[in-house]
This record gives C-alpha cells, sequence and structure tokens, in this order.
C-alpha cells in the first residue's frame, strides 16, 4: 500500500485556492474580510490549544521528569522530530531493549552518551522506584519501548502509576500507534472502541474472554500473534459467530503492510493457513438485537443453578447483552 498522495487530487485542490485567491482580489467584501478583526478572532480561537511559543514540555529543562517517547513501529520516517529532541535532552533512558535502542540511535543518527538501563516486563517493579529517585533529584528520565507507545502493552505502566503517585511531572511524546492505525483503515466504526491488548494464548482462556466481549457494542482492538492467528480465528468463529465485521492489519507502516477486511468467516479462511507479521485485529461491536427480557431466562437460570444470586444472574445477563438488569430480573421473579 503506498502512501503517496493522489496527485490529480491535489493539483484540484491548488487549482481551487488559485482561483479562490483571485476571486478574493476582485472582491472589495473579501478584502474586507481579510482584513477584519472579527475573521483574526476567529482564526485565533480555532487555533487556541496550539501553544504559540512552540515550548515543548518534553524538552523543558526546569526541574526532573518522566517522558514516555513513542517511537516508531516498522518505519523509520516516523520518527519525529519531538521524539528526538527528547532522546537527545534526556539524563536517563529506560529502554525496554538497550540493543534496539542504541540500533534505533544509530540509523537515526543520534548522538547519545547519557546513561541507558533496561527496563522491561520482568524488572519494571524494582526498576520504578530507582526511576522515581532520579527524577525527585532533578533528571529527566526518557522511557521508551522497543516500538510504538511505552505503558500500551508495552512496559511502562508502573512506572507512570509510581512517579504519579509520587507527584512527579509526566509528560509525553505521542508516536505511531498500531492500535490507532489499524482502527483508522478498519472501514469500522471508531467513534467508541475498546483496546483489549494480547488475547490470552490457550484456546479455552481466549474463548472466555471472548464470551465476555460478545456483547460489546464498541468497535474491539487486539493484538495476536501469526503463529496463532488460524486457531484464533476458529475461536472467534465460534463464540462471535461468522458474520460479524472484521479485519487484520499486517506489517504496518512496513514494505507489506496489508489490511484484510470481511467477515469473521472469511477472514478465518484466509488465515487458516497463517498470515506473517505483526498483527492487529479489529471486530465490529455487536448490533442491538430486538429481544424481549423472557428470551434470556435460560442464561439467568443456569448462572443461579451455578450458586449465583438471582439479582446478580439478571446483571451479568444483562451487562452481556445490553439489556436492562432492572427488566431482566423482574422477568425472573414473575416466570411461569
Amino acid at each position: 500500500m503506498s502512501g503517496r498522495p493522489d496527485t490529480d487530487a491535489t493539483h484540484d485542490h491548488a487549482a481551487d485556492d488559485h482561483a479562490a485567491d483571485d476571486h478574493a482580489a476582485d472582491d472589495p467584501v473579501a478584502d474586507d474580510a481579510e482584513s477584519s478583526p472579527v475573521v483574526q478572532d476567529d482564526v485565533d480561537e480555532v487555533h487556541e490549544d496550539v501553544d504559540p511559543t512552540g515550548s515543548d514540555p518534553a524538552s523543558a529543562s526546569a526541574g526532573g521528569k518522566l517522558v514516555l517517547v513513542g517511537t516508531p513501529i516498522g518505519n523509520l520516517g516516523d520518527a519525529s522530530e519531538r521524539m528526538q529532541r527528547a532522546i537527545a535532552g534526556a539524563d536517563v533512558i529506560a529502554a525496554e531493549d538497550t540493543r534496539r535502542f542504541l540500533s534505533l540511535t544509530q540509523r537515526l543518527e543520534l548522538t547519545h552518551t547519557k546513561r541507558v538501563i533496561s527496563v522491561f516486563d520482568h524488572n519494571e517493579q524494582s526498576r520504578a522506584p530507582e526511576l522515581v529517585e532520579l527524577i525527585r533529584s532533578g533528571q529527566t528520565v526518557v522511557l521508551l519501548s522497543d516500538a510504538g507507545m511505552p505503558a500500551v502493552s508495552d512496559p511502562g505502566y508502573r512506572v507512570v502509576k509510581a512517579c504519579a503517585e509520587a507527584g512527579l511531572p509526566i509528560t509525553s511524546t505521542p508516536g505511531p500507534s498500531a492500535v490507532l492505525m489499524a482502527l483508522a483503515v478498519s472501514g469500522l466504526p471508531s467513534d467508541r472502541f475498546s483496546f483489549e491488548g494480547f488475547l490470552p494464548r490457550k484456546s479455552g482462556a481466549r474463548k472466555n474472554l471472548l464470551e465476555e466481549l460478545r456483547g460489546e457494542k464498541r468497535t474491539m482492538v487486539f493484538f495476536e500473534s501469526p503463529h496463532r492467528i488460524a486457531d484464533t480465528m476458529g475461536d472467534f468463529l465460534t463464540v462471535i459467530g461468522p458474520d460479524r465485521p472484521m479485519s487484520i492489519s499486517r506489517e504496518l507502516t512496513k514494505t507489506y503492510e496489508e489490511t484484510l477486511r470481511g467477515t469473521v468467516s472469511s477472514l478465518r479462511e484466509l488465515a487458516a493457513d497463517g498470515l506473517r507479521g505483526e498483527l492487529t485485529l479489529v471486530l465490529a461491536g455487536a448490533t442491538a438485537v430486538e429481544t424481549a427480557p423472557e428470551d434470556h431466562l435460560e442464561a439467568v437460570a443456569e448462572l443461579v443453578g451455578s450458586g449465583v444470586r438471582a439479582k446478580d444472574a439478571a446483571g451479568q445477563v444483562a451487562k452481556q447483552f445490553g439489556l436492562s438488569k432492572r427488566e431482566i430480573y423482574e422477568a425472573w421473579l414473575h416466570r411461569e
């Protein structure tokens, strides 16, 4: 998939802009509007959220702070200027993999001679107090993962939590996100969504999670390994059903980037022999189905039979199917 803009469309927009400029030159009303303070006020209002000084909280020198730095997820061209400034200005770099970090700086031709320490899943809890003390002493600590945003399905959450509890400044230089990119290109509703992280490795746990999410109305985003995708899609088919719209994006921002769109059933067939690359799955939310509370009493009865209180069972069923707990509970009380 090419990131190259459509040159014809670009040309048409440019032509429209020139035409508008010519029209404004001949139109005294346009001239008045151009110099009107009301128009300027409107412009200022539109840009009121943009800092006119261009100051960067990630590189400001006063006091210590924690800076979460988003790194490229596959394309080095996505390395922002702010990201590079933050790395260059850090006192300490806390990297998920120090070797990968050094490789990144070499490819970006960044000169970095500051202290670099590792912070990964198995040592993050013990590293957090050390980083808190470094920041308390006035040092700027840059925290980054191998790819994407730290603390989002990557190490970082425990460090952020410790710094927040200590009342220390925390900021970020946003970067590429497989979650948001896959959602944006999926063609599925993106106004409300949930990110569910990596799916469980074992089928039983995976099915249990999908059962919990089956009635979720928001679009859902998951990460999955290429080695498990065939089995995972089989579980989606079993629990979610064949017709739910879905997409699978792989190798985002890389040379062989691809997004497959279809239904659970059609994508299961495409994934039957496995898929290569890092995978991000996007599943459409459940659609509202007109059902009566009485239609779900069997599910309530099953929970009650396992020892769950009737009111709690009604609440669980209501949550699963997006229904009213009160209506299901009343239907249970008045069942024949």
